[in-house]
């Protein structure tokens, strides 16, 4: 099969890394070319086609161009036969919107945050009251996952889908940063999934790359 088009980004990142691990699982080709950070991003011939300099970024074959990490992710998975990785129906379709937006919304923004203001990333003096309040966010939400994967091989019916890659991905930089040992023990079915999710021989090479 040709390349259904390029994709520029990085497996660091954690949307490259899903978009990737969907083009691994699909069969989907892709031409990945190797970048460099604010050059790659930022020369004229990038910017006269995605003018916010955005990575990750896909121009497909026929022209068609797209950002958004999860967006690009989606597309690829519905070229593939069956959309393996979509929903069987329209219930089904929209509970993996439904986990994919409650991870980025809820997991990553609180995880992300919580990093930005205790390694002084953010500009400004750091505020211990809005750092408690991220990380009581976040512990929130890791409930509700628990609670749910209590009873749930995968987030959306009886097999892997673009929610369970995309959570994956979050849980990958949520566990470097914001949850150590004595947090991840508090959420053992949590974390045997992303262990089972990031254990696949499809996407270990890729959703591992740190």
């Amino acid at each position: 099969m040709s390349p259904i088009g390029t994709l520029w980004g990085s497996n660091k990142q954690r949307q490259t890394s899903i978009i990737n691990s969907v083009a691994s699982i699909t069969g989907i080709e892709l031409d990945f070319p190797e970048i460099t950070f604010g050059e790659t991003n930022k020369s004229p011939e990038f910017l006269a086609k995605f003018p916010l300099g955005k990575i990750p970024a896909f121009e497909g074959a026929d022209g068609l161009k797209l950002t958004e990490g999860i967006v690009i992710a989606q597309y690829i998975a519905s070229l593939a036969p069956d959309s393996v990785l979509q929903g069987k129906d329209r219930a089904e379709t929209a509970q993996i919107d439904q986990w994919i937006h409650f991870t980025e919304s809820e997991l990553q923004v609180s995880s992300d945050f919580s990093w930005f203001l205790a390694s002084g990333t953010l500009p400004g003096e750091y505020h211990k009251e809005l750092h408690e309040w991220l990380l009581k966010r976040q512990y929130q939400s890791f409930e509700c996952l628990e609670n749910h994967l209590a009873s749930h091989g995968y987030l959306v019916g009886d097999r892997l889908t673009i929610a369970d890659i995309s959570l994956t991905a979050t849980l990958r930089s949520a566990v470097s940063v914001t949850l150590g040992a004595s947090e991840r023990a508090k959420y053992p079915k949590t974390m045997a999934h992303f262990d089972k999710i990031r254990s696949h021989e499809k996407v270990k090479d890729i959703i591992n790359h740190w």
